[in-house]
C-alpha cells in the first residue's frame, strides 16, 4: 500500500465520509459518530484510490473473484476488478443480494454464473460487528466458494475482527475508527 495513496484517501474519507452526531448503526448499536462511505466511494479520486489500495491487499492472496453483500460492497466491486485488470490479474466481480431476487433468474449471487470452487475476496464499506459481510460469507460458502479475505474500508473496531478470526477467515481494513477518532 503506497503511503501517499493511503494518506490522500484518509483525507477524502475524513472530509466526505466521517460524521459526528448520534446515529443507530446497522448492528442496532447507537454511536456518536458515523462513517458514510458512499460519498468517498462515488468520488472519482476516492474510487480510484480505494480500488488501488484494496486491490493491493487482494493481490497478496490467491483470490479468483471479488464481491460482497449489497449495498455496501457494490460501488467497490467494479473499480477493484478494473484495478486487477490493469495489474494483469483478472478478478471478475459479483455481489450477494440480501434476499433472493423474486423475479427473472431469482439469484442470490449475481454477476457470475458459478462461484463453486472459486477463491473469494469479499469487500465491505464499513464493518462494525462483521455481521453484514458474514451474510455474504455464508451464502458463498453454501454455493461452494472458499473465502480467502474479507476486507473493509473501515473497521469500527466493535467485534468484526473477532468474528472473522473465530470463523478462520482473514480480515483486514484500510482504516480503523480510531484512526479518525484519536486525531
Amino acid at each position: 500500500m503506497t503511503t501517499d495513496a493511503r494518506a490522500r484517501l484518509y483525507e477524502i474519507v475524513r472530509t466526505k465520509s466521517f460524521v459526528k452526531g448520534h446515529v443507530v448503526l446497522a448492528s442496532g448499536k447507537e454511536s456518536d459518530h458515523y462513517f458514510d462511505m458512499k460519498p468517498t466511494m462515488f468520488d472519482p479520486e476516492g474510487a480510484e484510490l480505494l480500488a488501488e489500495l484494496i486491490h493491493a491487499r487482494i493481490a497478496e492472496t490467491d483470490a479468483d473473484i471479488v464481491g460482497g453483500l449489497e449495498m455496501g460492497a457494490v460501488p467497490l466491486i467494479t473499480p477493484v476488478s478494473i484495478a486487477g485488470r490493469r495489474e494483469g490479474r483478472a478478478l471478475p466481480g459479483f455481489f450477494v443480494r440480501k434476499t433472493v431476487k423474486d423475479h427473472g433468474t431469482k439469484k442470490l449471487i449475481d454477476g457470475l454464473s458459478d462461484v463453486s470452487g472459486k477463491r473469494v475476496a469479499i469487500v465491505e464499506d464499513v464493518t462494525t460487528t462483521g455481521g453484514s459481510a458474514m451474510k455474504a460469507v455464508e451464502a458463498l460458502k453454501a454455493a461452494g466458494a472458499d473465502i480467502v479475505l474479507v476486507i473493509s474500508i473501515l473497521d469500527r473496531e466493535e467485534g468484526a475482527d473477532k468474528l472473522y478470526a473465530d470463523a478462520g477467515i482473514p480480515f483486514q481494513s484500510l482504516f480503523k475508527a480510531s484512526d479518525f477518532l484519536n486525531r
